[in-house]
């Protein structure tokens, strides 16, 4: 504490003092954020005035310059494109936590719950947005449909994973008590589930922010993505990398202010779970094959049967809204079945070229990194406020600046999805690594265990469901990613067919790609989620319950 001394001067021996005076101290995290950040602002601004006049980057200067000239323009557009976030976000999470709520109150409903849920997600947001344009027609109601879109099942997987992550002694404790099981749920289940519900609030936030925008790219009057559309359409680099700026500092914002929250409300010192292995079933991987064929077999079936009822019911023209028997006719039964399926097999095919490298180097980088923070948590101030800056950019600004800068060919596209990716894996294993238990740290600790070994043996098996929770929601946002890169700036792959067939009305092509599109993302969440049940059965078993 600072004692500031008064304006008089000492008179006869009478010291008069001012009165105390609390100044603010800034802490080491966020000394270390400031200095991050700063650094960073430097870094560009550097970095702008080396690349002058390639129409590539505009600084930080430039960006301020532009934001005073155009602050009511951007401010209108700006409260447009946070209310209809808002709304998604809202709508996007209570889904979420309904849908959690039935699969833990009816277990046996969890692979149908979950496989709608997934197919839903997958649904590639270049598609859907004009098709949602046709169906609500002028209005907010594609933007605040895309932002829930975007965001509700990046918060049920986190969510799933901590209702699962609750300590078999508690639940004993509960039975002993005579509690019944709605008690537990909210006692036991809802405080274990709160840090993962957290981490995927935080992850969520963006991705409201991007789903209103994009919802504005298929024919909205006002909002952000109308503004980054025309500085994209008119090479104005200063115009799209202030929209950036903002929309980068309104996602910082949000995750700063949930990861406040997380801090307060998550515990010190997680417990630890002990979980007998999964029961085995008698019939072996024969029958584990068998039921999970049953189950996807019964969730297309009802997929198929929702999709044609709600045509039917709204009565919507066949013209644009395709029901399951057209696209049967399209690629089966029409005399050129044969190449309209060539079509879709060659950009699926270019498609394919970029999304899994991307997929993969973004998933590493974020989980690499995490440990690094982990181990060196002097340096996490000034690394997270970067990551959440590249992650907060919204990928409908920066795809086209990205693919000017190193291509059209594969290092654009792949380092496009790589950062879609990076920033929702580094969250996610930064939260399951808090999660080893506290005891067993001391003990090591005790033992005088090097902080690499305590990575490796409690922290890394701690971090493993987040880290596999990240890799199956990576799935479709690595999709969305290469398809937005193919839409607005390589020209190439399902992205660039979907908008083509889009704008030239060829419906039947359009509803093809976006299946297509669910069908290979579900089919990738499949695998991801083959090897993740292998490996939690040995590190996590409780996930497996």
């Amino acid at each position: 504490m600072m004692r500031l001394q008064g304006a008089m001067p000492r008179n006869k021996g009478i010291a008069v003092q001012g009165p105390a005076l609390r100044l603010p101290r800034l802490s080491r995290e966020g000394a270390q954020a400031l200095a991050g950040a700063l650094g960073a602002v430097l870094l560009w601004e550097l970095a702008a005035r080396w690349l002058a006049g390639s129409y590539l980057l505009a600084g930080p200067v430039d960006v301020a310059r532009y934001l005073q000239a155009n602050s009511g323009l951007m401010g209108r557009a700006l409260a447009i494109t946070l209310e209809n976030a808002a709304w998604g976000f809202v709508a996007g999470n209570l889904a979420a936590v309904a849908l959690a709520l039935v699969v833990v109150m009816a277990p046996r409903s969890q692979p149908v719950v979950a496989a709608f849920a997934l197919v839903v997600f997958c649904l590639p947001l270049v598609a859907t947005g004009p098709i949602l344009r046709v169906l609500y027609g002028p209005g907010s109601g594609p933007q605040i449909t895309l932002a829930a879109l975007a965001v509700y099942y990046t918060t049920f997987i986190p969510l799933m994973v901590g209702l699962r992550a609750a300590p078999a002694s508690w639940f004993d404790l509960m039975r002993v008590y005579g509690r019944g099981a709605w008690t537990a749920f909210v006692q036991v289940r809802m405080m274990a589930a709160l840090p993962y519900l957290l981490a995927g609030l935080q992850i969520a936030a963006p991705a409201a922010f991007l789903g209103a925008m994009v919802g504005e790219f298929t024919g909205a009057e006002r909002g952000m993505g109308v503004l980054a559309l025309r500085a994209m359409r008119g090479l104005d680099v200063e115009a799209t990398w202030a929209l950036a700026t903002v929309a980068a500092g309104v996602a910082m914002l949000a995750y700063g202010a949930l990861g406040w929250v997380a801090r307060a409300l998550a515990p010190a010192r997680p417990e630890v779970l002990l979980a007998p292995p999964p029961a085995t079933a008698v019939s072996g991987r024969a029958g584990r094959a068998l039921r999970g064929a049953g189950v996807a077999l019964v969730s297309l079936v009802l997929m198929l049967a929702l999709w044609w009822g709600v045509m039917e019911a709204f009565g919507l023209n066949r013209f644009f809204a395709k029901r399951p028997d057209d696209l049967w006719g399209f690629l089966v039964t029409a005399p050129n079945a044969a190449a309209n399926r060539a079509v879709l097999w060659e950009a699926s095919a270019q498609t394919l070229a970029f999304v899994l490298p991307g997929y993969l180097a973004g998933l590493g980088l974020g989980a690499v990194l995490a440990m690094v923070l982990v181990l060196a948590p002097g340096i996490a101030g000034a690394v997270l406020p970067v990551a959440v800056a590249l992650r907060s950019v919204p990928i409908v600004t920066t795809a086209p600046l990205i693919v000017l800068a190193l291509g059209r060919g594969a290092a654009g596209t792949i380092t496009i999805v790589a950062v879609m990716i990076f920033f929702p894996a580094l969250v996610a294993c930064l939260q399951g690594l808090r999660q080893a238990p506290g005891q067993v740290l001391d003990v090591m600790a005790t033992y005088g265990a090097s902080p690499l070994s305590r990575l490796v043996h409690a922290r890394l098996p701690a971090m493993l469901p987040a880290f596999f929770a990240a890799a199956r929601m990576s799935v479709p946002a690595a999709v969305l990613a290469v398809t937005v890169a193919e839409w607005l700036a390589t020209g190439t792959g399902l992205g660039n067919l979907m908008a083509l067939t889009a704008s030239t009305s060829n419906y039947n092509l359009l509803w093809s790609a976006v299946v297509l599109v669910a069908l290979g993302s579900a089919a990738g969440y499949a695998l991801v989620g083959a090897v993740e049940r292998r490996v939690l059965a040995r590190v996590a078993p409780e996930q497996l319950r």
